[in-house]
């Protein structure tokens, strides 16, 4: 779910900077991309793997 949400940030920043969108100082291309960074390291360390439940048993 993260690795979805990075690539949709990361495509947002690209549209940012290729089409020269001015936006506020909160939304500039390298802050969403900075979150979306964030959304890919999350993803990598694992983090939604408590979400799937760990009820499955080792046969």
């Amino acid at each position: 779910m993260f690795a979805i949400a990075a690539a949709v940030l990361f495509f947002l920043a690209f549209l940012i900077n290729a089409a020269d969108i001015s936006t506020n100082d909160t939304f500039t291309s390298v802050n969403i991309m900075l979150l979306g960074l964030t959304a890919l390291a999350l993803h990598l360390a694992g983090a939604a793997g408590w979400a799937r439940g760990r009820s499955s048993r080792r046969r």
